[in-house]
Order: structure tokens, then C-alpha cells, then sequence
């Protein structure tokens, strides 16, 4: 078969919305191009920020064949996989392991598709990961990884040389819910009355907390979002967060009806806000940030609401972020997640192979574990 002929792009504006939009889903909001290409023009993803887009496309005697979203990534900050140690070997090595290939959506940790393709059309992937593998050496790049991609996608890039590692994540998933309290009712008698404490005690605090959609959130809103988003990285790591006030103030009120902001006030003034995206049958908790700290409001905010609003949706499925087992005891099941990484080295190449066999047992065990510490009824685990 006739080898793919690839095309780096500089930016998703090279490759254009009406072809973009004819390869990705758009109604995922990480994917869209108002997104993807709000990340570019609103300085989030450059250079200078170390996620400089190299988007590739595929074609075969002149015709598109696929598409695949990827970075330039010169450190390894943003991406919620971890490979720190691999760029210590490289180093030890005497090996450059920056700049690297990264297939994923910038600073968000979410599964969805990766590959731009005709999915009837047999061997399209293996064939694109295959354009991809090649293409690295012509980069000068050390690797190239593909995070957060679905679980059937991901064995088949396994079988194209490319190890697979998992993570685990704390989602929460809507069993016809007919409300919260529902939901509640699955609980054992102590978890559901330890979580009704949590609700009460953000009430006693005198908050109230509003949720606002699409149109609904004014620019006022963005602005403050931002504030909270920016002081909350601050206090946790002495510097700002990766995503500027433009991303928040032009390209998510580009998104339509997909943001959903959660708000916090006391005494009628804003203090703290979490911030959604809603997908086509799942919600994405995102950002979060606080001007003042109050007892169990992260919870309230970013998870209750959040739930809350799926049961009044009939949303299947929340996924509120990375991380975080004090999800389990609010009703987040631990469910894997998927990456594949390709080693341009061939020394390494097998060592990374074998990391990633041992860590997914390890992983695989945890996640086992951490299902039987769910608040579910003994009967329900």
C-alpha cells in the first residue's frame, strides 16, 4: 500500500475550520475549533509557552486522508501523564528528551478522539501512526505520546509498537437518577449523612451558589473567573496558571451553550467559581478558583453542582478532572485511562516498553482497591 504523505502545521488556521470541523466532532468541546484554535490565539499554546502546535495531515495522491492534533512540547508541565523520570533517563544518557511529540489537548486531562479519519476505511490509524512514528525522526524529536485516547483506539496503537501506559481518574456516572437525594439513597447510612453535613455547612456559611450557562455568563463573570482561576494557582504554586485572561474573556464565550460557570457569593459578592464544559452526553469539570476559603465550598461547587446538573440534564456521565481520591467517598468511581508513547531511541525503546507493563499492574491494583472504598451500599460495591 501506497505510503501517506504527512504536512506539519504551524496552526489550526493553516489547515482551516471547514476542514478541521469535517474530521473532529464538534459538539466535544476540547476538539472544537473555537477551542483548540482559542488556545492559539489567545497565547496558551505557543513557542514561548512550550506547546507549540504541529498539527499533522495526512494525504494520499493530494487527497486528505486524516488529521492528528499535536504539540511541539519543550517540558512536560500541562499534560497529566507523567514522564518526568523517562527525561531524567535521557538526560543520565547523555540524550536530548525535549523537544518531544505530544498528541493531546492542551491542559486537559479528558478522553475523546485523537485521530481526524475515515473510521469505515480498514488500517487508517495503523497507517497514520505509522506516518507519525516516521515522521518523528524528520522532527528531531526524542518520542511521541498520545494521551487520554479511548480505550479500543489505544490497543490498537499497542499493537503498533507503542506501549501503552493507564491512569486513573474518579468519574461519576447517572443511574437514572431521579434527583440528588437519588442519587443519596445508594449511599450507606454514615457516607450519606457525612455528605449531607458538607451541603449544610456551605448553607450555614451563608453562600448561595448560581449556575450559569453559554450566553448567560457576561463578561463581568469571565473576568472574575479568571481573577479566581489566576490567585488559586498562585497560593498553590507561586506562579499563574497556563491559561490567559483572553482564553477565558473571547474563547470560551465562543463556545455557545457548552460553559457552565458555577458562582459563589456571600452577602451578595462573588468569592468563588468552578467552570464546565458539557459535551455531547458527558459533563467536564475544568477549572476552579476562590477569593476566600470556606469549609467544604470545593465540594459544593465543583462536584455536587456539577452532579446535580447532570441529573437535571440526563447527562450519562461527569468527569470532574484529574486525580483526587476524595472523589470515591462522594460517589466517583475510579475508572483507567489510556496513553500510548512511541520511543524514537531504540535503546530506550524497550525500557519504556517494560515501565509501562509494571506500572499497569500497579495501576490495574489500585484501581481494584480503590472501587471497594465507594459510600455505595455493601450490596451495590
Amino acid at each position: 500500500m501506497k505510503p501517506l504523505t504527512a504536512t506539519t502545521y504551524r496552526s489550526l488556521e493553516e489547515i482551516g475550520s471547514t476542514t478541521w470541523q469535517a474530521y473532529f466532532d464538534q459538539c466535544e468541546p476540547f476538539l472544537s475549533w473555537p477551542f483548540l484554535r482559542g488556545l492559539e490565539s489567545s497565547g496558551c499554546t505557543t513557542a514561548q509557552s512550550g506547546w507549540q502546535p504541529a498539527h499533522i495531515g495526512f494525504e494520499q495522491d493530494d487527497a486528505l486522508l486524516g488529521l492528528v492534533p499535536a504539540y511541539l512540547k519543550t517540558h512536560s508541565y500541562g499534560e497529566y501523564v507523567f514522564d518526568w523520570s523517562w527525561a531524567d533517563a535521557w538526560q543520565r544518557m547523555g540524550l536530548d528528551y525535549y523537544p518531544k511529540l505530544v498528541t493531546a489537548i492542551p491542559f486537559t486531562p479528558a478522553t475523546g478522539q485523537r485521530f481526524g479519519y475515515d473510521s469505515q476505511a480498514n488500517q487508517n490509524l495503523e497507517r497514520m501512526a505509522a506516518g507519525m512514528q516516521a515522521l518523528c525522526k524528520q522532527l528531531n524529536v526524542s518520542s511521541w505520546h498520545v494521551l487520554f485516547i479511548g480505550a479500543a483506539e489505544s490497543a490498537r496503537l499497542s499493537q503498533c509498537g507503542m506501549p501503552q501506559r493507564l491512569t486513573t481518574q474518579f468519574h461519576w456516572f447517572n443511574r437514572e437518577y431521579r434527583d440528588f437525594q437519588d442519587f443519596l439513597d445508594r449511599f450507606s447510612s454514615r457516607k450519606r449523612k457525612n455528605l449531607r453535613r458538607e451541603r449544610e455547612q456551605v448553607k450555614r456559611q451563608g453562600l448561595v451558589l448560581k449556575t450559569l450557562k453559554g450566553g448567560a455568563i457576561s463578561q463581568e463573570n469571565w473576568l472574575f473567573f479568571h481573577r479566581c482561576y489566576q490567585t488559586t494557582y498562585a497560593k498553590r504554586s507561586g506562579h499563574g496558571g497556563y491559561l490567559t485572561e483572553l482564553f477565558f474573556t473571547e474563547t470560551c464565550p465562543a463556545l455557545g451553550e457548552s460553559p457552565i460557570m458555577v458562582i459563589a457569593e456571600a452577602e451578595g459578592l462573588p468569592v468563588a467559581a468552578a467552570l464546565f464544559f458539557e459535551g455531547n452526553d458527558t459533563l467536564y469539570g475544568r477549572y476552579w478558583g476562590c477569593l476566600a476559603e470556606y469549609d467544604y465550598l470545593h465540594f459544593e461547587a465543583c462536584y455536587y453542582c456539577g452532579i446535580e446538573y447532570c441529573i437535571e440534564k440526563g447527562l450519562s456521565r461527569f468527569d470532574p478532572g484529574a486525580q483526587g481520591e476524595h472523589k470515591i467517598q462522594r460517589g466517583f468511581e475510579p475508572i483507567l485511562t489510556y496513553s500510548n508513547h512511541w520511543i524514537v531511541d531504540e535503546r530506550l525503546r524497550e525500557a519504556v516498553a517494560q515501565f509501562a507493563a509494571q506500572e499497569r499492574e500497579h495501576v490495574q491494583a489500585y484501581q481494584r482497591e480503590a472501587s471497594t472504598l465507594l459510600p455505595f451500599k455493601l450490596e451495590e460495591n
